[in-house]
């Protein structure tokens, strides 16, 4: 994983805005609606070329590939980072309502909830439930939600797919004459937060999740790619138990998550993994969200090193104090959010330079890329999107000015 002695690098958490032609093919495929396949293989390519591009001139040092081939049919879509694995998995059935509970047999005591028997979403209901409050974009749709259910043994059927999304990506970095480049791929824990009446208990179900997915995971690594798992049920899980389980209870829950991730990623070089935490993607208060503090030493468990997370919203940006009492391992970064998907107001360069600062001083300005709280694409307008990562870049210079001294250096 790149890092830098002269300046700080910049990334971001993977998803970006689509086009609005992509978006209206992908739309179509998903109707059933006819979509000759090579139009839609050129139009995806050129878009993953061109997003490469805007990244670099921007100045994005690790440029990812805004996850287009992870189909988006609407412009608000805060999934699909999630749901194009159902696509590229084999013995799952589209069967069940979102609004139902998982049919998952419980290993534990304490059990995932519905999405509207959220605890915030139940705290805040009249919000959740008014589509001009901004936020729940389903209230806005009135669209079903469906999710897959596991009826069958577990297997990758996405070969052709990953193929196509790195071969995009890499012709993009090439273009661009950008080094290295990042791929977004979901963890086990948060892809099992479907049904299961298949595997006869819950942690063989994860692990079952974890054997498929590695394919992928595969696949990303061996194209000399950065891999990024993201698993936001890592925190977010706490959410969705409905009442709150206690901490300890969350705890032994949460690790068997992270044990399946480990076994997942097992063998595949460190240094070319990253992963990313977030309190879910959604425009609510949030007002039950687990502490940082709770779970920082299970995120630290993972085998990875770079560790990406929420820390520019107004929710979590108080928890860069959380460092000051956890050291960092040695040979791991950073990638804090010093931007938000949270707000469409657009952070100034001065305050996402003070944001880093503070985490370079705790754990050494190396050790931290500056990042954004989670995907952009999906969740805020395009053109407020790509001016917040303008203000990334920018504070990233400001920054870089303040920790080394003088004009910043030569990328490096």
């Amino acid at each position: 994983m790149r890092r830098s002695t002269t300046h700080i690098l910049t990334s971001h958490a993977g998803s970006l805005p689509r086009p609005d032609d992509l978006i209206e093919l992908n739309r179509r495929r998903m109707n059933g609606e006819p979509v000759d396949p090579d139009e839609y293989a050129a139009h995806l390519r050129q878009a993953t070329i061109d997003v490469v591009r805007r990244q670099a001139e921007i100045g994005i040092d690790v440029p990812g590939d805004g996850e287009y081939g992870k189909a988006m049919g609407q412009r608000v879509d805060y999934g699909a980072w999630w749901s194009y694995a159902f696509q590229r998995l084999g013995g799952l059935e589209l069967m069940m309502d979102a609004s139902e509970v998982p049919q998952n047999p419980p290993r534990t005591t304490i059990r995932l909830t519905t999405w509207a028997n959220r605890r915030d979403w139940q705290a805040f209901a009249e919000a959740y439930a008014d589509p001009d409050a901004g936020v729940s974009p389903r209230a806005r749709t009135g669209r079903r939600f469906m999710l897959p259910v596991c009826t069958g043994p577990l297997t990758y059927t996405g070969h052709d797919a990953i193929k196509r999304d790195i071969e995009n990506f890499k012709a993009g970095l090439a273009a661009a004459g950008v080094e290295e480049g990042f791929m977004t791929s979901v963890a086990p824990g948060s892809l099992s937060r479907i049904g299961n009446t298949y595997y006869a208990s819950e942690e063989e179900f994860i692990y079952a999740c974890a054997d498929a997915m590695r394919a992928e995971y595969q696949a990303i690594v061996d194209a000399g790619l950065i891999l990024q798992l993201d698993d936001p049920c890592i925190a977010e899980n706490w959410d969705m138990f409905n009442p709150a389980p206690s901490l300890e209870d969350y705890r032994k829950f949460t690790m068997v998550r992270i044990e399946a991730l480990n076994y997942a990623i097992k063998g595949l070089p460190e240094d070319r993994l990253r992963f990313h935490l977030c309190w879910g993607s959604w425009h609510g208060p949030h007002t039950t969200d687990i502490p940082l503090r709770d779970i920082v030493d299970l995120m630290l468990a993972i085998n990875v090193a770079g560790y990406s997370f929420e820390a520019g919203n107004v929710r979590h940006e108080h928890e860069w104090k959380v460092w000051q009492d956890v050291k960092l391992p040695e040979g791991k970064v950073l990638i804090p959010g010093v931007v938000s998907h949270a707000t469409n107001v657009v952070e100034h360069p001065e305050l996402v330079a003070d944001r880093i600062v503070r985490f370079a001083n705790l754990v050494g300005r190396e050790n931290v890329i500056a990042g954004t709280d989670c995907g952009l694409g999906g969740r805020i307008h395009p053109q407020i999107a790509w001016a917040k990562l303008q203000a990334l870049v920018e504070g990233a210079r400001l920054a870089s000015r303040q920790l080394w001294g003088g004009a910043v250096g030569a990328r490096a």
